[in-house]
């Protein structure tokens, strides 16, 4: 996975700055801001541009916890606080898990993208970007805690701060359960036992609900996609492969042993399946663009769903929402891509039902 990512995306620790399409991130920005490129060719070039940035964003998010490195303990020797108060946060899958707890008030700093899609940190002091982060930024904030995701992206940052005595988690968040320990791991730290566990019961209800659902009929065969130029699809070994597994739908990307693989438009349309979810940040319409190959089943039916990438793809505190999500996409899809509520009704019913069984059997 991390060759695939850097195809497109060249980062070196916190020195290098990542560049698509042979410019730099700061770069593209910089032009799109003082209006440089205005002829209708590069203003193409620069929307796809500042849409893999966009994407790389989610995938950062996503593949964090392939690459090795220190998990679940505290990296150089450094001893964590009991109870941290001033926290830097890496990724935004953990930084959403905070703000989720209602533990945003022990976010000192945050990675850019944490800033630019979570309103509730927007203003909260911006450290770098997620393949960038400066050192001196999170050293200044005086952090008794950095989080992060272990990534061969951040090993050099990591150690770096090690050598400064910085105290450091790093959390995987590549399968389901990986995710739902971080929930609870993250409640413990920050004294928010209680609200952890609500949010674990809510993702692990709304699981059972997505697993009756999948028992009806017969598994569709789905295929996810991440990007659309270049293609890249929810493979095997992640957690949005478990929940298409719970929901009964067959991925037909999950004979790839990498969980998020680049792969052809020619594989997609002999895949042939019968669900297309575009989670793709490119604007546009799903179904349009993929009519450019009416040979796949679901172009056909009509079953071309676009879907909330940033919801789905966060391995982060609203897995229940993302079932939901994932199950109109599936079961609830009409002609044209538009969702009827009957997935997420049926959903809802099955999760309140089980919620108060639940109830009942708690002591």
């Amino acid at each position: 996975m991390a060759r695939a990512l850097t195809r497109f995306v060249e980062a070196s620790g916190s020195a290098v700055s990542p560049r698509i399409d042979g410019i730099s991130i700061e770069c593209a920005r910089e032009a799109a801001r003082l209006g440089a490129m205005n002829c209708p060719r590069r203003k193409a070039w620069l929307a796809r541009t500042l849409a893999r940035v966009v994407f790389c964003g989610l995938l950062f998010s996503l593949v964090g916890g392939v690459a090795g490195g220190v998990v679940g303990g505290v990296a150089g020797g450094s001893a964590v606080v009991a109870s941290p108060k001033r926290i830097v946060s890496l990724n935004p899958s953990l930084t959403g898990i905070m703000v989720a707890l209602g533990a945003e008030q022990f976010i000192v700093g945050v990675d850019d993208y944490s800033a630019g899609k979570i309103p509730a940190v927007a203003s909260v002091p911006r450290v770098g970007g997620l393949f960038s982060p400066s050192l001196e930024a999170v050293v200044a904030l005086r952090p008794d805690l950095v989080i992060l995701v272990p990534s061969s992206e951040q090993r050099d940052f990591r150690r770096r701060l090690e050598e400064l005595g910085v105290p450091v988690i790093a959390f995987k968040n590549i399968r389901f359960a990986e995710v739902l320990s971080n929930i609870r791991r993250l409640g413990v730290l920050v004294e928010r036992e209680a609200e952890a566990q609500a949010r674990i019961d809510a993702i692990e209800a709304a699981r059972d609900a997505a697993r009756r659902l999948g028992e009806v009929g017969s598994p569709p065969g789905v295929v996810v996609i991440l990007q659309r130029d270049p293609v890249y699809v929810v493979g095997g070994g992640n957690f949005i492969q478990e929940m298409l597994e719970v929901l009964g739908a067959n991925n037909l990307a999950s004979e790839f042993s990498e969980p998020y693989p680049r792969v052809a438009v020619e594989w997609v349309v002999a895949g042939a399946p019968d669900v297309l979810i575009d989670l793709s940040p490119v604007k546009g319409e799903a179904l349009e663009h993929w009519s450019r190959w009416p040979s796949i089943p679901a172009v056909t039916t009509g079953r071309v769903v676009a879907l909330d990438a940033e919801l789905i793809s966060m391995p982060g505190p609203d897995l229940d929402r993302a079932f939901e999500l994932l199950a109109e996409g599936l079961y609830g899809a009409a002609p044209g891509g538009d969702h009827e509520p009957a997935a997420k009704a049926a959903m809802e019913g099955e999760r309140n039902a089980i919620g108060g069984s639940r109830r009942e059997n708690r002591p």
